[in-house]
C-alpha cells in the first residue's frame, strides 16, 4: 500500500526541514549530555533524572521519525502557480460568512500543516473541502457537526 502525500507549502516544508534540524543537531547533543550527568550520578535503578533524561530521547527520536516520514512523502505546492480563478491548495481566501455577516481569511493547506489556530484550514476537512474549486462570488455550504454554514468567496489570493 503506498503512503499517502503529505502535501505542503515551501512555508511548511521549511518549517519542517528546519526543526528536524533542531532536534537532530542540538536536541539529541543536549539529551545525550543529560543521559552522560544522570550516569555518572550512579545508581541508575532510582535515578529520576536518568529516566526523564532517556523519556526525553525516546520523544526526540519518535519526533524525527515522525518528520522523516513527513518529508519524505512531502509533495509541495508552488504558490507562484496557483491557480486564483478558485480555490485551491496553497491559496489564502477571504470568505462572508452569511449567517453572522463576518468576514473570514483562511489559507489552505494540507492536512500535515492544519492549524485553524493560525488560520490555516486543511483541504481535508469539512470547510477546506467544500472551497476547493469554488470561484470568487460563489457560495459554498458546509456541512459540519454544528450545522450547515453558507460562506461567500470574496476574495482569492497567493498566500
Amino acid at each position: 500500500m503506498q503512503e499517502k502525500k503529505n502535501i505542503l507549502t515551501y512555508e511548511g516544508l521549511k518549517k519542517y526541514e528546519d526543526e528536524l534540524q533542531e532536534l537532530k543537531v542540538v536536541r539529541r547533543q543536549e539529551v545525550a549530555q543529560k543521559i552522560k550527568e544522570a550516569r555518572e550520578q550512579g545508581d541508575l535503578s532510582e535515578n529520576a533524572e536518568y529516566d526523564a533524561a532517556k523519556d526525553e530521547q525516546r520523544d526526540i527520536e519518535a519526533r524525527i521519525e515522525e518528520l522523516e516520514k513527513i518529508l519524505k512523502n512531502a509533495e509541495v505546492v508552488d504558490e507562484e502557480e496557483v491557480d486564483l480563478n478558485k480555490i485551491n491548495i496553497g491559496c489564502k481566501v477571504k470568505l462572508l460568512d452569511v449567517e453572522f455577516n463576518e468576514e473570514l481569511e483562511y489559507k489552505i493547506v494540507g492536512s500535515t500543516e492544519a492549524n485553524s489556530l493560525k488560520g490555516k484550514i486543511s483541504n481535508e476537512s469539512p470547510v477546506g473541502k467544500a472551497l476547493i474549486g469554488a470561484r470568487v462570488g460563489e457560495s459554498v455550504a458546509v456541512e459540519t457537526q454544528a450545522g450547515v454554514f453558507t460562506y461567500k468567496v470574496l476574495e482569492i489570493q497567493r498566500a
